[in-house]
């Protein structure tokens, strides 16, 4: 007992000696100050109370959005709905993701030391000499550093080889082999020509339930959760959603060709857009953590109902829609969103379908389409009292087997109504939509200066 006493004595002797903040209460200090940088293309939403739900006549009687005063704390949030182009990347991710860990996996099953198949494909050599005893311990322990459950076991792909996509340029049989698994069987071809097919790009995603954990009991890997997502949005809802109707121009190239690149993405589920938040964060973590002293970026993800009233108010606590209001048009006439105006009337706004997300004057936040052009899934989950359950402090009412998400916005089908910014409506999460779409928000670190 003596000499432990004399360790501690020791080692408080020796920390006295070598302190340098003089016995005072200094705190820790980081290494790196925090400057909190904003995303590209979004915009800052510096957070604060307002008046949420329906302030004038309840034409539709929907009775779920009463009036209270709720405050919100600052965010970053996309000034314009997520673009085809912008969720191309996302699935384009996806598939040559998928394709190089094939071409990866088949290189390994097929190569030996006389032959080496797929070379220029092959995961990247794990480099030993230059590992960390960290990095050892776990491969020795482990068999990777990283994800157990992962077929790279450890290794990383090699994204520097480009693909091939033109069949007719395919380097050799093994190629072929694994790009043949990669498109539509050959009886359901026609015309010659294969295609993709989509239900192959599937995107896993993990995340941890904080809250349910912070509440329950039980180990934290029993709040470790997990969704294998297909990614590429449902182009047929150009004609599911409307019977006896042609729009099947819409449904073959809305997605598809480049003529549509700025125009928002539609057709996609909640855990669709979910899926992309998740895979947004991950590589924008993946690039600072090639970066020296880098840290991690807060999570993107969807807006909370509250959340994105207060962005699509944009400051006019009291205002029908996000420009203000009580009208559609401007003082010359010219229509502020893309809308239905009347009855079987689409185009007098100036486009039939959809426009680009940077259509119309944004709103005082910056924020395009925050009323009409497509409506947009938020996190949380439909419930006609939630008004009354939720809380007054950021407030956001999540019900796992409620499957009715909220959406906001109104669409370029809609009625006025559905622009106003009070009022509520839902999808379920299951569903895909030719005028549902979404943007995404990250949380601010810190507090605003004003």
């Amino acid at each position: 007992m003596k000499r432990i006493s004399l360790y501690i004595l020791l080692s408080l002797l020796i920390y006295s000696c070598g302190s340098s903040d003089q016995g005072e209460l200094t705190g820790v200090k980081s290494k790196s100050e925090w400057h909190s940088k904003k995303p590209l293309g979004m915009v800052l939403i510096p957070g604060g109370s307002f008046t949420m739900g329906r302030q004038d006549e309840d034409v539709a009687g929907s009775l779920n959005s009463p009036t209270r005063t709720v405050t919100v704390r600052p965010y970053y949030m996309d000034e314009t709905e997520i673009t085809n182009a912008e969720y191309k990347q996302f699935v384009f991710w996806v598939r040559d993701s998928i394709v190089r860990t094939e071409l990866a996996l088949l290189s390994d099953l097929m190569s030996d030391d006389t032959n080496i198949v797929l070379e220029e494909y092959q995961f990247k050599n794990i480099d030993t000499t230059n590992m960390t005893p960290y990095e050892k311990y776990m491969m020795n322990n482990y068999g990777s550093i990283g994800d157990m459950d992962s077929p790279l076991q450890g290794r990383s792909l090699d994204w520097d080889p480009e693909l091939v996509w033109n069949p007719s340029e395919f380097p050799d049989e093994y190629y072929s082999e694994v790009m043949d698994t990669m498109y539509i069987p050959l009886e359901n071809s026609f015309n010659g020509k294969r295609i993709l097919d989509t239900k192959k790009l599937k995107f896993k995603y993990s995340w941890f339930d904080s809250e349910s954990a912070a509440r329950g009991k039980g180990e934290r890997k029993d709040y470790i959760k997990s969704k294998v997502v297909e990614v590429y949005p449902d182009t047929t809802v150009w004609v599911k959603d409307f019977n006896y109707s042609y729009n099947d121009p819409m449904h073959q190239d809305y997605f598809y060709h480049q003529a549509y690149d700025d125009y928002p993405v539609v057709g996609v589920q909640w855990m669709q857009a979910k899926a992309f938040c998740s895979w947004r964060t991950k590589i924008k973590n993946d690039f600072l953590s090639t970066k020296k002293n880098s840290t991690t970026v807060p999570y993107f993800r969807l807006a909370t109902e509250a959340e994105w009233e207060y962005a699509a108010r944009g400051g006019l606590n009291f205002s029908t829609y996000p420009w203000g209001g009580p009208y559609t048009t401007s003082d010359r006439g010219c229509f502020l969103a893309n809308f239905k105006p009347s009855r079987g009337d689409y185009a007098v706004d100036g486009a039939l379908y959809t426009m680009e997300a940077k259509s119309y004057n944004p709103n005082d936040y910056g924020l395009y389409n925050m009323a009409g052009n497509v409506s947009e899934w938020t996190n949380t989950a439909y419930n006609e009292g939630s008004y009354k359950m939720g809380s007054t402090m950021n407030p956001n009412v999540e019900i796992e087997d409620n499957h009715r998400k909220v959406i906001r916005g109104g669409s370029w089908k809609d009625v006025a109504y559905y622009l106003e910014v009070s009022t509520r409506d839902y999808e379920y999460k299951d569903s895909a939509r030719s005028y549902i779409g979404f943007r995404t928000v990250q949380d601010f670190l810190g507090t605003t200066s004003n």
